[in-house]
């Protein structure tokens, strides 16, 4: 600096200073010390400014109900190609036709197979009722059996009765003639002592021998009568059994034959059941000809080309694209980030095809970029060792693209808690993990305690 004030004093005398000081600005005060203070006050400012932490992952559109993604029209029943109605590419609506098939197996060959089976049916019906009325038949025969069968014990127990009755007053004139022989010997007795003492004569002797005769010749006929009285009692007892025995064999019989009966009614049932089976399954066999539309869509995929081509039990056919469905796209984080995201959580999305400014910790001042809500956490790791998460449409936010496909990319933003940038330096420096957060329904984030994940 010296030497360059030299040599202006040199060219120029008495304005060495003037212009040393216009090129130099040696006397004019220097603002640099203002503008490195002023940017380091705006650093320390910006140290402090909101950063929102967030995770990052690829992902896809689909849809979270099942029955929106694209469905395989499979064949239900083996068969014979035999009509296309659509072709690759075209729009059906629900119960349209795609195609015709022609049955292929033996047994189902029969064009009248199911009007026969509806005759065996027929059939077997009027078998089962016929038997149900030969039960109440058999009923009616065990209802008389039961009555003839009460009305003829009752009968014989009367009879029984009687004969009690009978045999009682037969024993009472048994044990009146029994007194009345003993009263005629004890006259016999005393009439003897009167005519061995010479007071009687021989004829009353023999009159009172007469009686006593007359009186044993009727304790014996009492005796017999009552023997026979007791007989008929036996015989009459052995009759009622006799009685019960043959009408119990005739109900007997009648019963086997009712549960027979029963027991072909049950097996007709049975039979029955079978063939309304078989009439059923025939049915919808030859409805299951005409392959139809499960819902509106577009057709794409057909793996089967041309006619009296042969399709196999549950072979795919065509593939069929829901027309109408829900947006939402599934994508895939970590292990290491998966105690990071949770139901409820948002999400930013950045879709293929559709330009976006993003700012990775300013999400509000990102451009481009399209609102999710986490709907679905799986708990099972998917085939490529990562966690598959499902994100759906934040009605909050502004609507996604209408042109999306199934299938179209995306880069989802996982937005986790607002921490200062200090905070953010500081994390990524040491290598820490981002904060575990639950978030809450009043828009809060909550600080998960560590010790419970």
């Amino acid at each position: 600096m010296e030497h360059v004030k030299e040599i202006i004093t040199r060219q120029a005398p008495g304005k060495e200073f003037a212009s040393f000081e216009s090129v130099y600005m040696i006397n004019r005060p220097s603002k640099v010390k203002y503008w490195t203070l002023g940017l380091l006050g705006f650093l320390v400012v910006c140290l402090f400014l909101p950063w929102t932490q967030n995770i990052r992952s690829r992902g896809a559109v689909t849809t979270p109900r099942q029955e929106q993604r694209p469905q395989e029209l499979n064949a239900i029943i083996g068969g014979r190609i035999v009509k296309w109605f659509v072709k690759e590419g075209d729009t059906v609506n629900k119960g349209d036709t795609i195609l015709q098939l022609a049955e292929v197996k033996v047994d189902y060959l029969d064009p009248n197979l199911v009007s026969r089976t509806k005759e065996q049916l027929s059939a077997k019906q009027d078998a089962v009722e016929n038997y149900k009325g030969k039960v109440t038949t058999i009923n009616q025969q065990l209802l008389f059996l039961q009555q003839a069968l009460e009305l003829k014990v009752s009968e014989l127990e009367n009879k029984i009765q009687q004969q009690r009755f009978k045999i009682r007053s037969d024993s009472m004139d048994l044990q009146a003639a029994e007194n009345d022989l003993a009263f005629k010997q004890e006259q016999y007795k005393r009439q003897r002592v009167l005519y061995d003492s010479g007071v009687a004569s021989l004829l009353s002797l023999e009159q009172r021998s007469q009686a006593v005769q007359d009186a044993m010749a009727k304790r014996t006929s009492a005796e017999i009568k009552l023997a026979n009285s007791i007989q008929e009692q036996t015989r009459l007892q052995l009759e009622l059994n006799g009685e019960r025995q043959q009408y119990l064999e005739k109900i007997s019989k009648a019963e086997g034959d009712r549960f027979t009966t029963s027991s072909q009614i049950a097996s007709g049932i049975g039979d029955i059941a079978k063939l309304e089976n078989l009439y059923t399954s025939y049915d919808i066999r030859n409805q299951l000809y005409y392959v139809l539309a499960p819902q509106d869509g577009q057709v794409t995929k057909a793996r089967k080309a041309g006619l009296n081509e042969v399709v196999k039990e549950g072979e795919m056919l065509v593939e069929i694209v829901p027309s109408n469905y829900q947006y939402a796209v599934e994508v895939f984080v970590k292990p290491v980030d998966l105690p990071l995201v949770a139901t409820g959580q948002k999400v930013r999305f950045i879709f293929d095809g559709f330009p976006a400014i993003v700012f990775s910790g300013w999400p509000q001042a990102s451009y481009g970029t399209f609102g999710g809500i986490i709907t679905a956490v799986e708990s099972s790791v998917s085939e490529n060792g990562l966690f598959r998460v499902l994100v759906t449409e934040d009605p909050k936010d502004k609507p996604w693209p209408k042109t999306l496909r199934m299938g179209t990319g995306a880069i989802g933003i996982a937005l986790l808690k607002d921490v200062p940038i200090w905070y953010e330096l500081w994390r990524n420096i040491n290598g820490f993990p981002p904060d575990y957060y639950v978030p809450q329904k009043n828009g809060k984030e909550e600080k998960k305690d560590k010790s419970s994940i």
